[in-house]
């Protein structure tokens, strides 16, 4: 969904991601959290 793509685009994009770094961040509508 276009959404979840935007949500993981606005957390990367502000402050709170800042110490985030070399992740893979998984945008696939919690697939594969099942």
């Amino acid at each position: 969904e276009p959404d979840d793509i935007a949500y993981a685009v606005l957390y990367l994009a502000s402050d709170e991601s800042k110490l985030v770094t070399g992740i893979e961040l998984k945008v696939d509508g919690g697939i594969s959290a099942m």
